[in-house]
């Protein structure tokens, strides 16, 4: 119950039912807030304890100043939890081991229960291993199954284990569609209370659905299984970037265009950490589609959130994918009621300002590795021709002088003229083809960021309408796929007569999931795939997605680049990054003259035309009628029982985690760092993709080493995401990423390091494993460092990442800047992150990773302070003063406990 300092407590009356909730209008200063603070205020009054949350804090949030740095803590409690199966597996692992660590310190096991709804949606575990077949679907479902068996077991326990847990089983859709089009509240009601829906996923595109004006985003797994369990999480009441739009978008442009500026707009101004809100007189322009497009793109900009307040469109959109009458006129008395409902003649206090007309929006693409890297649709073939020059070593640069390690070619200007080494293939079925530097190879729509978004899904199917009809197809070697986002879409695909144009064209249904945006490509045809590694040719992908980092899509590809659906299948067609799709035709029609993109580019009064008439409610609520029941592949899994989980002691999959092995009810004392070694030294924009276990498993490598010696067959390796619920596999597979280049073992790509404990001198220190050396420096009781540049940890909120990091031994990540969900999921596993002085960097300090490293001041944390600063030593006489990134009290009450997931155990058992 609400202490209700400030006599917030009312009554709001929708026909004939009552809620309670709590006026925004009684705090002082409210009405100027923006929406996404006046959220954070609703959940501060009704969660107000007078300890966790108290007047004080609620008062600071009402006399917010928008230009201040923040320095405020508040505690924020999400309304419920949505998880993914790859970061969703280990939640249930860790919440089933937290079962037995309670009734082994004399707690009582049904303690640990979500206590607030937790819905996890299994979309990540689909590989589009079968493509450009009418069976290609159920292949791949088939596959996933057999791959992923034991987990789906362990999740079905978990759905009869626990109160208030809900799975959405495999071939249904993708987690933040799924969210967008039911799961989402917008206004939540409980225990005869409606306040805010607000929601915290496991996902970083859990922001998503801020376009649907719920608030929440993405945090690491540690920090959901909190939530789940009851915790708050601490947060600065961040300043919020007020982003102004007007006009509308001109015909031709897409929503992914639209996304793809704003990103880069945000990245340049620079929203680590802070909300992006936006208003203005062209938000009522903008469809909610490509409000959840944009909210979507939220950790590739940087922000925590990217909020569209509530309005009509919201409403509108809330009918059109059946929620009943009752939850929309709720929705919107409530809003309207509490001052949340979006007024676009009303400026709230913003602490920084843009502004966008939507006008200015051009067709544009993004690559070849960075999301944020925009480049408009005409400058896309002199921009791929420079790109390319750093993949690609030509023969008058090898016989160069110039020395550089042959994992990272200098970067050199273009000319102007394309690298070429044409390749002959033939391939499966007798064709017989060539690829070169920029051939496309992969074509894939996939991904929750589009193919939410009917604009441009339909867009794509009238475009693959037009360019059959016009005689042209695919080229030989795209492997081309569709993976929509939810059933609804190949519903409306049906329904429009649209799905024989995209299967003519190859894009066949592979699943519903997240395929190739997570690096669930699949291999290439194995004529392109050696085609491409003999001759390493600087192939590229196109895919409708989110993220496009190196390594990420496909082992063979060099070059990525994120589009819309419509030229997804455009750049299929033309086979090639090498062509201005502007002026160049994408092929010749039947009857023997050029077609360009202008000739097949569908019109938007078409595309309006179709989604009114392919697309309605009832569509929806036949899709979710019974979600949660799945088909009978898995009503007909085995399913254990017990209220705690029976470990296979042989499970390749899911084996309880060591996180609470020999943990006492007390926390001990936090200790300084001594003597502590440098297990990686890296550089700038190292993503979590990077350090988290991602993508297939080699043979070779420590976690393919393992897997055979458990008796795993090659074929049956499956991916590190779907063996997310064993450490001994995830461990293995961190800082492996094959292209990761840590500058301690030079030369290299991959999971290598040197070893300082095979050699007297460190200068003689061999590479090995990263793996490997962990396991000799914790034989010698070594603690470990790691060294990072910029924006460390940025990418994906993988809890793997700092999960990894922590097993290996590290005790201290020293870094340029973080990126946010890693530097808490860091502390959430006990290890402390450190920033250099302001300007100061390993190489300006001379770092060069050979060094052994102390650590003094930590200490001073057991008197319940958070030092600001620590000393950090080297035997090469390098020091300096290190900025501790523990940045609120409940983080540094993790800290002490050993991690997030220990301190929430010890608060259950004292209750």
């Amino acid at each position: 119950m609400s202490a209700n300092s400030f006599g917030s407590r009312d009554t709001l009356r929708v026909g004939e039912e009552s809620y309670e909730f709590f006026r925004l209008d009684a705090v002082d200063g409210s009405e100027r807030l923006p929406y996404s603070l006046k959220v954070l205020l609703e959940n501060l009054l009704r969660t107000e304890d007078g300890t966790n949350v108290t007047a004080e804090h609620i008062r600071a949030l009402g006399q917010w100043d928008a230009k201040a740095q923040p320095t405020e803590e508040i505690q924020f409690t999400p309304a419920r939890v949505i998880m993914q199966d790859f970061t969703g597996v280990p939640c249930v692992v860790d919440l089933a081991t937290m079962r037995e660590a309670v009734g082994e310190l004399g707690g009582d096991p049904g303690k640990i229960n979500p206590l607030a709804p937790a819905e996890l949606v299994i979309d990540h575990s689909v590989v589009v291993d079968i493509f450009g077949r009418p069976d290609a679907f159920e292949r791949n479902v088939e596959f996933e199954y057999e791959r992923n068996r034991e987990r789906y077991q362990f999740l079905r326990w978990g759905q009869t284990a626990f109160d208030e847990f809900k799975v959405v089983p495999p071939g249904t859709g993708i987690v933040h569609q799924a969210n967008i089009e039911h799961l989402a509240r917008a206004a939540m009601v409980r225990n005869g209370q409606v306040y805010p829906d607000t929601c915290v996923g496991t996902d970083s595109h859990t922001t998503m659905q801020n376009g649907l004006g719920v608030l929440g985003w993405g945090v690491g797994g540690i920090e959901a299984e909190a939530a789940m369990l009851g915790q708050p999480i601490s947060m600065l009441i961040p300043r919020v970037v007020g982003f102004k739009l007007t006009g509308s978008l001109r015909p031709g442009t897409t929503a992914t265009d639209l996304v793809l500026t704003v990103t880069e707009m945000l990245r340049e101004h620079g929203v680590v950490g802070k909300f992006v809100e936006f208003y203005g007189d062209g938000v009522a322009s903008v469809p909610l589609a490509n409000r959840a497009t944009i909210g979507n793109m939220s950790p590739e900009f940087g922000s925590t959130a990217a909020m569209f307040p509530v309005d009509e469109e919201t409403i509108r959109y809330m009918k059109l994918t059946g929620r009943p009458e009752s939850q929309t006129r709720l929705v919107e008395a409530y809003a309207k009621e509490q001052g949340l409902w979006h007024d676009p003649a009303r400026e709230p206090d913003f602490s920084e300002y843009l502004e966008l007309d939507l006008g200015d929006v051009v067709p544009s693409i993004a690559g070849p590795k960075r999301p944020q890297d925009r480049i408009a649709l005409t400058s896309a073939k002199p921009a791929w021709r420079h790109d390319v020059q750093n993949y690609v070593i030509s023969p008058v640069d090898e016989a160069s002088d110039e020395s550089f390690p042959a994992s990272d070619a200098p970067a050199r200007p273009s000319n102007g003229q394309r690298p070429s080494n044409p390749v002959s293939v033939t391939l499966s079925d007798g064709t017989r083809t060539e690829v070169d530097h920029g051939s496309v190879v992969i074509a894939a729509i996939t991904s929750c960021t589009n193919t939410s978004n009917p604009s441009v899904m339909l867009g794509a199917a009238l475009l693959a309408k037009n360019a059959v009809e016009k005689g042209l197809t695919r080229k030989p070697w795209v492997k081309t796929s569709l993976a929509p986002g939810s059933k609804v879409v190949t519903d409306y695909y049906e329904r429009s007569g649209l799905t024989p144009y995209l299967d003519k064209l190859g894009f066949n249904l592979v699943g519903y999931g997240c395929t190739t945006c997570i690096g669930n490509s699949g291999p290439l045809p194995e004529e392109i795939s050696k085609a491409v590694q003999e001759n390493d040719l600087a192939v590229t992908s196109v895919l409708s997605g989110n993220r496009n980092f190196e390594g990420r899509i496909n082992p063979d590809v060099k070059m990525n680049y994120l589009a819309s659906p419509p030229l997804v299948v455009a750049y299929a067609l033309a086979g090639s990054m090498d062509i201005d799709l502007t002026t160049e035709p994408l092929g010749t029609g039947a009857d023997g003259r050029p077609v360009y993109l202008a000739d097949i580019w569908p019109a938007p009064e078409e595309i309006e035309e179709v989604m009114a008439s392919a697309i309605a409610s009832d569509m929806y609520e036949t899709a979710y009628a019974d979600v949660f029941a799945g088909d009978e592949r898995w009503r007909s899994l085995p399913t254990p029982t017990g209220n705690t989980f029976e470990w296979d002691a042989d499970s390749t999959y899911v084996r309880k985690p060591p996180y609470f092995d020999g943990m006492g009810a007390a926390p001990e004392p936090v200790t300084d760092i001594s003597g502590a070694r440098v297990l990686a030294k890296l550089g700038d924009s190292v993503t979590t993709d990077h350090i988290s276990p991602a993508g297939a498993i080699k043979p070779d490598s420590p976690a393919g080493q393992y897997l055979k010696e458990h008796g795993v067959a090659r074929k049956d390796f499956n991916s590190y995401g779907s063996r997310r619920g064993n450490h001994e596999v995830m461990i293995r597979g961190t800082f492996a990423n094959i292209r990761l280049r840590n500058h301690l073992a030079q030369g290299t790509e991959g999971g290598y390091t040197r070893d300082f404990t095979l050699a007297d001198d460190p200068a003689d220190a061999p590479v090995t494993y990263i793996y490997d050396a962990a396991q000799n420096y914790a034989a010698q009781g070594t603690p470990l460092v790691v060294l990072g540049g910029k924006e460390y940890g940025s990418g994906s909120s993988r809890d793997w990442a700092a999960k990894g990091t922590s097993l290996l031994g590290v005790r201290a990540v020293i870094a340029e800047s973080y990126e946010r969900i890693h530097r808490s999921n860091l502390i959430g596993m006990g290890v402390l992150p450190l920033q250099f002085p302001k300007g100061q960097s390993a190489d300006s300090l001379g770092l060069t990773g050979e060094e052994a490293f102390s650590i003094t001041g930590i200490t001073e944390m057991n008197e319940g302070r958070v030092p600001p600063t620590v000393k950090v030593t080297t035997d090469t006489g390098v020091e300096f003063d290190a900025d501790v990134r523990i940045d609120t009290p409940g983080e540094a009450g993790y800290y002490r406990n050993g991690g997030i997931l220990q301190y929430v155990l010890r608060q259950l058992i004292e209750e």
